[in-house]
């Protein structure tokens, strides 16, 4: 062989194998998109920008839960027409949801990228501003166009995820939000034993028609209708409801640094009035609802859960979460029971006041310990019993982690705080409990989402 032809050889090998390293950056290159859009973390992170957007707007928990739910179903339907043979859609299984669209066969859709999708355009449609996190969305969509996104696959998951949130989005709205909107509100009446105003807000009853809204699985807002409250009567030292309210005075008059914590670490309160002398301001935490969504997202990666399942076990949840609250709406607004500050300031101590801030809404039953049992009996059909966790969700608000060893001891903790904070009798949170297993339960056994 001539030099020239051995140099003209050498040359096209070279370029040859030129061409093939950069066909291997290249797709390195694109699959680079698809490590970044499927990875879980990045959904249980979009929850908790959803998370922050409602805290800003001061969002009662019931209406802070309806917004996750509603975000979760669409961002669960796009996973279960993307993995037909794992998942299958709640269409038929909850209240009046319709048949989803079907993708368009051949379409380059990246489910996860339009789950993504779907769960932000859904949250933002529930929620205010409109907008609200169309800046976190786009700096994901460009992150991952640097990494190779395609600009077909980008098109046709929107295009799909657009179609699921119409449907979702349109379903949403005939729930009855809207008419409780300007629906009657709750009538204070001198009655002993009935809920009034508490300070420092002295704010107006909460959500007083929140039993109207439509369930999702459960077939009423009484389904699992707890015993009547213990009557009132605070004359006779030997009464049940005497009992009950020395009770949580003395527990408040001698709470211990462990206590406090406990406390503190499930206040939740979306909206707390700060009063020192003549200053006021407010603070703001996490819903008792965004508390457990951060719960979901440690319990999922600590699980090591793939995206699809991260996101059937928000849905799920959040379902058992948003009918948890519609129960016992219904029951506090049933009975319209007083709270313990307003008794004790009544008949013992004119300035007792508890140490966590008294929400504005009926005693019994309580909403923290009712929805906390509920979600930690879905939360354990999805992974196990005695699935010990250290929840870090209060760092972000100065409050340190605690540990659990399963979800049930965490409800079950959750009891503990709303009576170390004084907001609750002991009794009503037992109850309570028992009220939020029975709907959790009933999840679990009426929902068939995984094949």
């Amino acid at each position: 062989m001539s030099n020239g032809l051995k140099e003209f050889s050498l040359i096209k090998n070279l370029l040859m194998a030129i061409c093939l390293i950069g066909c291997l950056n290249a797709c390195k290159q694109n699959n680079d998109y698809k490590a970044y859009l499927h990875d879980q973390q990045l959904f249980c992170n979009t929850v908790h920008e959803l998370n922050t957007v409602v805290m800003g707007n001061n969002s009662p928990p019931m209406v802070a839960e309806r917004n996750y739910t509603y975000a979760a179903i669409a961002a669960y339907e796009v996973i279960a027409a993307g993995y037909p043979g794992k998942y299958q859609s709640l269409a038929g299984q909850v209240h009046a949801l319709p048949k989803m669209p079907k993708p368009d066969i051949g379409k380059p859709i990246d489910y996860e990228l339009a789950a993504f999708l779907a769960y932000i355009k859904v949250g933002e449609a529930v929620t205010f501003p409109e907008g609200s996190m169309q800046q976190y969305r786009d700096s994901i969509l460009q992150i991952a166009r640097s990494k190779g996104l395609p600009a077909d696959i980008e098109n046709a998951s929107k295009q799909f995820s657009d179609s699921i949130c119409a449907a979702v989005i349109s379903w949403s709205k005939k729930d009855n939000y809207a008419q409780t909107r300007s629906a009657e509100k709750y009538t204070v009446r001198d009655i002993p034993s009935r809920w009034v105003p508490t300070p420092p807000m002295y704010a107006q009853a909460t959500e007083p028609h929140w039993k109207e809204i439509r369930t999702l699985v459960l077939d009423s807002a009484n389904e699992f209708l707890p015993p009547t409250p213990a009557p009132y009567n605070i004359t006779d030292k030997n009464s049940f409801y005497y009992r009950e309210v020395i009770k949580i005075k003395n527990a408040v008059d001698s709470l211990t640094t462990e206590q406090k914590h406990i406390a503190d670490f499930w206040d939740d309160n979306p909206f707390k009035l700060n009063v020192t002398g003549h200053v006021m301001f407010s603070s703001k935490k996490f819903s008792p609802s965004g508390h457990w969504m951060s719960i979901i997202g440690i319990a999922a990666k600590q699980a090591n859960f793939d995206y699809a399942a991260t996101v059937y076990a928000f849905a799920r949840t959040s379902i058992a979460l948003f009918d948890a609250f519609i129960e016992c709406w219904y029951v506090k607004y049933t009975y319209n029971t007083v709270r313990p500050e307003t008794v004790i300031n009544k008949f013992f101590d004119q300035n007792w006041r508890p140490y966590l801030q008294t929400p504005s809404f009926p005693e019994y039953t309580c909403g923290h310990s009712t929805i906390s049992a509920s979600a930690a009996e879905v939360l354990t059909e999805i992974f196990g019993d005695h699935f010990a966790y250290t929840d870090s969700t209060e760092l972000e608000f100065d409050i340190k982690n605690r540990s659990f060893k399963s979800f049930r001891d965490a409800a079950v903790e959750n009891n503990w705080a709303r009576f170390y904070g004084g907001l609750h009798f002991h009794n009503s949170c037992i109850v309570s409990t028992a009220q939020g297993k029975n709907i959790g339960d009933y999840i679990i056994e009426k929902l068939k989402m995984k094949k």
